[in-house]
Order: C-alpha cells, then sequence, then structure tokens
C-alpha cells in the first residue's frame, strides 16, 4: 500500500499545487491581489538560503508550493488507501494543509497566526487550501479505488451500519491479500 501511496501522492498532491496555482491566478486576475512571497521566504529560512528584500526568486516560491503540495499529497493518499475518502476526508485534509502552512509560517517567523489576519485575507487563503486539498483528494482517491476499497471500508463491510462491538478484521483481509491490482 505505501508504496502505491507513495508515488501516487505525489502525482496528486502535484496535480492539486497546479490547480490550486490556476484558482490563485484566476483570484488575482479578479481583486488584483499581488503573488505571495511566503512560501519563498519559509524554504530560504529552514534551508539557509539567503533572504532578499521585496520578491523572491520565483524558483524557490514554486520549489516551496510544489515541493509542499507533493509531500502532503502522500499523506493524503495514504488517506485514500486506507478507504478514507469523498468530500469528507478531503474537508479533513483541506485542515491538514492549512495547519501545515502555519506550523511552517509561524515556527520560522514569516508567517503570523490566521486570526491576526484582516478577514479577507483569511477567506482567500482557506479557498485556495480547500482547492488544493479537494483536488489532490479526488486525483487520490481515484488511483487508490484502483485497488479496491481499502481496509477501513473493508472491515465497516462485515457489519453494516453503526456497532461498538465490532472487533477487528482478519489480518489477511485488512492488508487486502489477494484484492492488490
Amino acid at each position: 500500500m505505501f508504496t502505491c501511496a507513495l508515488w501516487q501522492g505525489l502525482l496528486a498532491g502535484i496535480a492539486g499545487g497546479a490547480v490550486m496555482v490556476l484558482s490563485e491566478k484566476i483570484e488575482q486576475a479578479v481583486t488584483g491581489r499581488p503573488d505571495s512571497h511566503v512560501p519563498a521566504r519559509v524554504l530560504q529560512r529552514l534551508t539557509g538560503l539567503p533572504e532578499h528584500p521585496g520578491a523572491q526568486p520565483a524558483a524557490v516560491n514554486w520549489a516551496m508550493h510544489y515541493g509542499q503540495g507533493a509531500l502532503l499529497g502522500v499523506l493524503r493518499s495514504v488517506m485514500a488507501h486506507s478507504g478514507l475518502r469523498g468530500p469528507i476526508a478531503s474537508a479533513a485534509f483541506t485542515v491538514v494543509r492549512v495547519t501545515n502552512d502555519q506550523i511552517l509560517e509561524n515556527a520560522t517567523g514569516v508567517g503570523a497566526p490566521p486570526g491576526t489576519w484582516p478577514r479577507q485575507d483569511l477567506v482567500v487563503d482557506l479557498l485556495h487550501k480547500s482547492v488544493y486539498a479537494f483536488t489532490t483528494g479526488a486525483v487520490a482517491d481515484a488511483l487508490a479505488a484502483r485497488g479496491g476499497p481499502g481496509p477501513g471500508p473493508r472491515h465497516a463491510a462485515v457489519r453494516p451500519g453503526r456497532h461498538a462491538d465490532a472487533g477487528p478484521l482478519p489480518r489477511s483481509q485488512a492488508e487486502g491479500r489477494g484484492n492488490r491490482r
């Protein structure tokens, strides 16, 4: 599962990052909002690269944007392979994406907590992170579905409905032996 989740997640995360950039460019054309250089500044601080005043090198911005998107895509792919799929899983993943950004931005001193932002900036950020998370989720879910339902849904199918006393699946069924493609 983890080998498939790795390559599929990298692909899903890059797709999510690309669609997020597209949504940002459309929003910026409408609102006139300038490019953000926060991703570049975070990567510069994490790696010790030199910082520059004003606009940051586009390559550094893209490296952080797509690198972070690809790596987080692996987590969403693991979710999908486990059976955590669909809009509820993507909504939960949106929180993971925002949390990851905030940890990196605040820990490096590049950003401030979202509660201190102007509301319009917060709404725009949440919109774009949602676009990323739902696109990444759709791609990860589609790729994982090729291998079957995953151990969580297989477990739920043993006794449909809500049951507090449902025991674990036998290991062979949980690992999906015989169900791989």
